[in-house]
């Protein structure tokens, strides 16, 4: 739509901005703490002269004000690229929908096949010299749903920290309203405390991780781990191309582990697309020439990735075959993440010279005071496959780790059962022959 009639966009109240929105549009809220408080809560309020207003988000760190007025999802029907633990309950909850999507193709989702977005409201630091509100170290596909948008809204708010980047700082030229946010803080993501479980996986992947790795990190107390672990591992350094940002990288770069000078992509600059975390993450990144935010089908794209000499990239999955499928976002029909770029940095980085890739999982967990396998002859009923067994490199539980490139189906069978607790690798080795997995004569 464009800026207002007289050179720069209107400065309104988040009330007006709401009235802005017409039954039946389509309202996007960008992603974490870029998501709008003000316009959500004025929205909410207008439930009862509205229907069929639907909203897409990603990552919601607090409440969605919009969600709470209406818990029947009468009005409101929410559409959501990636799972907090919030928007998971929602989903529950039946009045929160999860889009499949590898989250480095959300940019051209945008520009080839989402024809409507009727009101984009992001929230943004104030102006800076030149004018432009910076979405933060935040950039994901927010360029794309700006281009989409009839009408762009930004929620001033003082909290949000200026980051550099390529695509995260929106020209007043492009926005067509202004309202005054909240003050106080960015909602932050605690550390989860690694288990001993967590450190004897990370001991395992830390070994394989090389002087100059150029390093993918997953969200969880496993990745931590292993960055906690680098830390301690004599004066090796690393570059860091990663989509998300989490503390465990944020240290090493505090600690001067982080270098870069190897890397092709962006030399001596740590790349990344979104940064999530604590207040010492955030203050890190505020206006550091280090980092670099770039936009989501950039940062997870597979040629990219590869073009890094030993990317590394590490990730969690929740459950995981005998023929080497990952499980990583789902408990049967009930979603519990997104696939984000997890399958694109699996392929990215074995197409590294010299690259790596590791899905780690704990080899059990407990339900009701029951001790399960992670590891299974099939796939929960309904699970979805993240990372199919092609593409799987590095697969490492507590008690072990397995390449499984180059395995037929009984050597992966019969290596993946190795990394199950050792109270259920009888019975599995018994569901993989009556399988036909393992062969009669296989030892």
């Amino acid at each position: 739509m464009g800026a207002s009639a007289g050179g720069g966009p209107r400065h309104i109240t988040a009330e007006q901005a709401a009235a802005l929105v017409k039954p039946g549009d389509w309202v996007d809220y960008g992603a974490s703490f870029t998501q709008p408080d003000a316009f959500d809560r004025a929205l909410a309020a207008r439930k009862g002269e509205l229907s069929d207003i639907w909203l897409r988000n990603c990552l919601s760190l607090k409440p969605r004000a919009v969600l709470e007025a209406d818990p029947d999802g009468e009005v409101f029907r929410c559409f959501n690229w990636h799972f907090s633990g919030y928007d998971r309950k929602k989903h529950d909850a039946g009045i929160c929908h999860y889009i499949p999507v590898h989250l480095g193709e959300i940019p051209h989702y945008y520009r080839r096949n989402i024809d409507r977005v009727d009101v984009a409201v992001l929230k943004a630091a104030p102006p800076d010299e030149d004018g432009c509100f910076n979405l933060g170290p935040n950039s994901l596909w927010h360029r794309a749903v700006i281009e989409r948008a009839k009408t762009v809204v930004i929620e001033v708010s003082s909290q949000i920290p200026p980051a550099r980047g390529t695509d995260n700082r929106i020209p007043a030229s492009e926005v067509d309203y202004v309202i005054e946010g909240d003050a106080g803080t960015t909602p932050e993501l605690p550390n989860a405390q690694p288990t001993d479980v967590d450190r004897a996986v990370a001991r395992l992947i830390a070994e394989e991780i090389e002087e100059d790795a150029c390093l993918q990190v997953g969200i969880g107390g496993m990745p931590n781990a292993v960055c906690a672990l680098l830390l301690e591992g004599g004066a090796r350094r690393f570059g860091i191309h990663t989509e998300m940002l989490n503390d465990g990288l944020v240290e090493l770069y505090r600690a001067g582990r982080v270098d870069g000078s190897k890397k092709a992509v962006d030399p001596g600059l740590i790349t990344y697309t979104f940064a999530l975390g604590t207040r010492v993450l955030y203050d890190t990144v505020r206006d550091n020439p280090d980092f670099l935010c770039h936009a989501v089908d950039f940062t997870n794209d597979p040629f990219v990735i590869a073009r890094n000499a030993r990317a590394v990239a590490i990730n969690n999955t929740t459950q995981i075959d005998l023929q080497g499928q990952a499980a990583s976002e789902s408990d049967g029909h009930r979603h519990i993440s997104g696939t984000g770029g997890q399958a694109q940095f699996v392929r990215g980085a074995y197409a590294s010279e010299g690259g790596k890739s590791f899905i780690c999982l704990a080899s059990t967990y407990e339900r009701k005071g029951v001790r399960k396998s992670r590891i299974a002859l099939n796939l929960t009923p309904g699970n979805v496959v993240t990372t199919p067994r092609s593409d799987m490199m590095y697969v490492v539980t507590e008690y072990g780790i397995a390449n499984l490139k180059g395995r037929s189906v009984a050597e992966r069978a019969q290596a993946i059962i190795g990394l199950a607790h050792p109270d259920f690798r009888e019975d599995l080795a018994r569901q993989a022959r009556e399988a036909g997995l393992l062969p009669r004569y296989w030892r």
